[in-house]
């Protein structure tokens, strides 16, 4: 059975404590030999190996028998480690970005091995980036993301500076697929784990529904608590059809829930109108004073500002509803593409599903199970994107600030609008005026 000494951890001595392990092994020793529990005895005291100290005696006797002087210090410092592999900077930024898209291309571009440059990345020497294409704008589009921008800055009585609108007169709607399942979806597996097998006929069947989105800004009282959460509701563009035939699911004529694949002008009017305006009327804050308008991009299915039969049933119950079009090609100052959205989505896929009616309840779930206050930081979010734009002159080549909004909400302190530079303002609308 192995001595326990002998299956302690490996220690570094440092060179003081073999010059201490020999002094005293020299001591002990009788005609350059050492007894058994000598050698146990200093492995314990000084949490070692006994073959370590075996081995330190092995090195004096050697020196001893050669008639050199007896030096116990550490050979680790004569060691020879592997060079480290440095990477010129300037010679990667030199290469195409469409070669370094990948580890692999990159490290075969700059002649260095795969394992060195993912080391180098691990490290931060290098780091990686994700870039999505954006709307590309023209001239026209610019300057009506800069008007729109300006349309919202407003002057408070309290506060000096100009300040972004509080918006909570605007309602963002906006439409987003939903699928089933993904094509391709990340696992994180225990090592001896069996793989999961996903199978499908083909991906372009992969259920699918188009869901119809309307949020608003929450409100909270002057003590924190919320008093409306801006989630108006999320509607599915589906109908019920009776089955055609039976099956081992259901019998023939039983309704089943099929998706809209084709929405068009006349389904979003019914679709604003019988579910949109009734779920405003019912939950929006009876102190409200003034108009209230429904935002949305400027994609063809949806109907003009001056929809004839929806105007007229947007007046009703003493209510003034109205619709406007945010710019063109300019998801960014929409709340719902900004962040919404995939916050809704990364809840969705971790649910399980196997129908449409699953599908259905798997993102209205989501849509609940959202926090308000999480929904009032994208509408932040906004106001700093609607800052940058000026910055930028209306264009979208920006990066979304970041303001901290979790640490100042911890704290208290986030604010209800943000402030916007009245150089900048200037500075808009001189650019307008060229």
């Amino acid at each position: 059975m192995e001595h326990p000494t002998n299956s302690r951890k490996k220690t570094n001595l440092t060179n003081d404590q073999r010059q201490s392990i020999y002094q005293m092994l020299l001591q002990q020793s009788v005609n350059g030999k050492l007894k058994s529990e000598t050698t146990r005895d200093v492995a314990t005291l000084f949490s070692v190996s006994t073959r370590t100290i075996s081995r330190i005696w092995h090195d004096v006797k050697l020196q001893l028998q050669h008639g050199s002087v007896v030096d116990v210090s550490s050979k680790r410092a004569n060691v020879i480690r592997r060079k480290r592999i440095q990477i010129d900077l300037t010679q990667v930024s030199q290469i195409p970005l469409r070669r370094r898209t990948t580890i692999r291309s990159l490290a075969k571009a700059i002649n260095v091995s795969k394992t060195t440059m993912h080391r180098r990345i691990k490290e931060g020497v290098l780091r990686p980036h994700t870039n999505a294409i954006k709307p590309d704008l023209t001239d026209e589009n610019k300057k009506a993301r800069l008007v729109f921008c300006l349309s919202t800055v407003t002057r408070s009585l309290s506060n000096a500076s100009p300040i972004f609108h509080d918006m909570f007169n605007v309602i963002h709607i906006d439409e987003k697929w939903f699928y089933l399942s993904k094509p391709s979806k990340r696992y994180y597996l225990v090592p001896n784990e069996d793989e999961p097998f996903r199978t499908c006929k083909s991906k372009k069947f992969i259920t699918k529904v188009m869901f119809l989105a309307a949020v608003a800004r929450p409100r909270y009282d002057s003590s924190g608590n919320e008093v409306f959460s801006g989630k108006i509701g999320i509607f599915p563009f589906t109908t019920l059809e009776p089955a055609k035939r039976s099956s081992k699911n259901r019998a023939a004529g039983t309704l089943v829930t099929k998706p809209i694949l084709s929405v068009t002008k006349e389904v979003t009017r019914s679709w604003l109108i019988k579910k949109v305006l009734p779920a405003i009327r019912s939950i929006w804050p009876r102190d409200h004073t003034g108009p209230i308008f429904i935002q949305q991009d400027n994609a063809k299915p949806h109907i003009d500002v001056n929809d004839v039969e929806f105007n007229h049933e947007a007046s009703k119950d003493g209510f003034d509803i109205l619709l406007c079009f945010q710019p063109p090609n300019s998801p960014d100052l929409n709340v719902l593409d900004l962040g919404f959205f995939r916050a809704i989505q990364s809840l969705q896929e971790q649910e399980v599903l196997g129908s449409i009616d699953e599908l259905i309840s798997a993102v209205k779930s989501s849509f609940e199970r959202m926090p308000s206050y999480e929904l009032n930081k994208v509408f932040l979010t906004l106001q700093t994107c609607m800052k940058e734009i000026m910055k930028v002159r209306g264009g979208n080549n920006y990066k979304i600030p970041h303001i901290g909004k979790g640490k100042l909400e911890r704290q208290g302190n986030l604010p209800l609008q943000i402030e916007c530079d009245e150089n900048l303002m200037y500075e808009a609308l001189a650019y307008l005026a060229q």
